[in-house]
């Protein structure tokens, strides 16, 4: 008997230390004592350089399946089977993020692509690239930095995501099981040696540029629907033109507008980086029906940078596309609609541009940028933390690393959070709603966008990290009685880390901005 005892009790003693040991591997910070407070400011405005570049990033030689009941999920039991390409008896799948776990591609409608821009102002030397991927975690871009910032010569470096919803799933949340993350190590190596990639040919291409600037304020308002109130949006565009000074042609261009890359949505199981990949194709290559040029293509490399899409900026299956040329209204969620989508926006990209531009000859680059501590209050966050769904480290008890940065160039200034800022919090409209879980006046005013200097004022969300939704603590609504006669909780705090979250990216985005006034 008691040897039994004495037995159980080194059994016990064991599965506690392993458990220890687990948790603290899953736990632990990957980049020990890593913090930023960088200032790079131009001496003095003069000429520029720029370089751009894309490499194809799709995923290869993956495993297909056929979804037997149409549902996006793969269920064997149910009849669904896969193409066991390489022979081996797995299902060697591409989980894709967003919407639900489980749901694996079947194949690709368009590719993804790692974009970026590489500026050069005679002092300093900064990479920004663009994902088409739901998101990019704060410990893979310290990687990445660690990896190519030296090597290449880059003084900082910027890697956002288009967020788009048919992408491989980069953060674990949608793997075939809830406790099982969707990454695969050998495609997250394969995006990070298209960003290496991509970035070293962007410096093989620098060359003395120019730039131009235009916006529309609310043409891009029909493709979007927000599904929270208050209907508050990041519904204008903003194009930047990057120009070759010898030859005057595009170099590049970059559109900023806040929405969700998903109108294929949930029912997609095809791999796509949806309607940016109809404007980027648009933007370089130009608009044609029949035998008509109504605009001619950019040529260089068109970057979509996402805006303020918490809230949720959306376009859902029920919401109307125009057909910007043949009229026709789509609904559902078909190619053609998604095709609409970018296409108009290109036209109002064409437009706004066709109708006045500013242009910037001489400039330079002004940088701020910081590292932030965010709490994880989120109590599923943690658990994925600690399981293992998330492949990210806790700087201290309970908190992370994140980060935030301000840029500006010439008459143009840019923002970047790293989650779904709600657009209450970028252009204002923030309200302290009747049953919400604290009773307290806005807390993120003044909003960003009124602070930034500058005409033409970008804002990239998703950007150094994906820490989900950024919600205003004034409209945190997680207990009854909800908000604005719901009946029950709104979407959005599920996927925040908590509701002090949006106060000090604020806060911290306001700071750097007064110091780069």
């Amino acid at each position: 008997m008691i040897r039994g005892v004495k037995i159980a009790l080194v059994v016990l003693g064991l599965l506690v230390l392993v458990f220890i040991t687990y948790s603290w591997l899953q736990l632990r910070d990957r980049h020990p004592g890593y913090k930023l407070d960088l200032e790079l400011k131009g001496e003095r405005e003069g000429e520029m350089k720029a370089g751009f570049a894309k490499v194809d990033i799709t995923p290869s030689s993956f495993d297909t399946w056929m979804d037997v009941e149409g549902n996006a999920r793969y269920l064997p039991s149910e009849g669904d089977t896969f193409n066991d390409l390489n022979g081996n008896g797995v299902f060697d799948a591409v989980w894709l993020a967003g919407f639900h776990q489980n749901r694996p591609a079947s194949g690709v409608n368009d590719p993804l692509w790692s974009r970026c821009m590489v500026l050069q102002d005679g002092n300093s030397t900064i990479g920004f690239c663009v994902l088409d991927m739901i998101g990019f975690l704060h410990d893979d871009l310290i990687t990445m930095r660690k990896r190519v910032q030296q090597k290449l010569g880059l003084d900082h470096l910027i890697i956002s995501s288009t967020h788009v919803h048919s992408s491989p799933d980069l953060m674990g949340m949608w793997g075939p099981k809830p406790w099982k993350s969707g990454v695969d190590p050998n495609y997250l190596e394969q995006v990070f040696q298209g960003i290496e990639t991509s970035l070293a040919l962007a410096l093989e291409n620098l060359e003395p540029a120019y730039f131009r600037f235009a916006k529309n304020g609310s043409e891009a308002l029909p493709l979007v629907g927000d599904t929270r109130m208050p209907q508050v949006f990041d519904a204008g565009i903003r194009v930047m033109q990057v120009l070759s000074v010898d030859s005057n042609k595009t170099l590049g261009s970059i559109l900023n507008w806040g929405n969700h890359p998903e109108t294929f949505w949930a029912g997609n199981t095809r791999i796509s980086s949806d309607f940016p990949h109809y404007w980027r194709e648009y933007m370089e290559n130009g608009i044609q029906l029949g035998d008509s040029i109504i605009h001619e293509g950019l040529g260089g490399v068109a970057i979509f940078m996402n805006g303020a899409v918490g809230g949720l900026m959306t376009t859902r299956p029920d919401h109307p596309i125009v057909h910007p040329y043949k009229g026709d209204t789509l609904l559902g969620t078909s190619v053609e609609k998604v095709n609409a989508q970018g296409l108009a926006l290109a036209k109002i990209s064409f437009e706004a541009m066709a109708s006045g531009m500013v242009e910037t000859r001489k400039a330079n680059i002004s940088l701020f940028t910081k590292t932030v501590t965010l709490p994880l209050d989120n109590p599923l966050f943690r658990l994925a933390a600690l399981v293992g769904i998330f492949d990210r480290g806790l700087t201290g008890w309970g908190k992370i690393r994140s980060e935030v940065a301000v840029w500006s160039l010439g008459p143009a200034t840019f923002v970047h959070v790293p989650g779904e800022l709600y657009p209450e919090i970028l252009n204002g409209g923030i309200e302290s709603p009747e049953g919400a879980d604290y009773d307290i006046k806005p807390v993120e005013v003044p909003d960003i966008r009124s602070q930034m200097p500058g005409s033409f004022r970008f804002f990239s969300g998703m950007s150094n990290d994906m820490i989900g939704y950024i919600v205003p603590k004034s409209q945190w609504d997680e207990k009854p009685p909800y908000t604005y006669g719901n009946e029950k909780a709104p979407y959005g705090e599920v996927n925040s880390l908590g509701p002090e979250t949006a106060p000090i990216i604020h806060r911290e985005v306001l700071g750097l901005l007064q110091r780069l006034k």
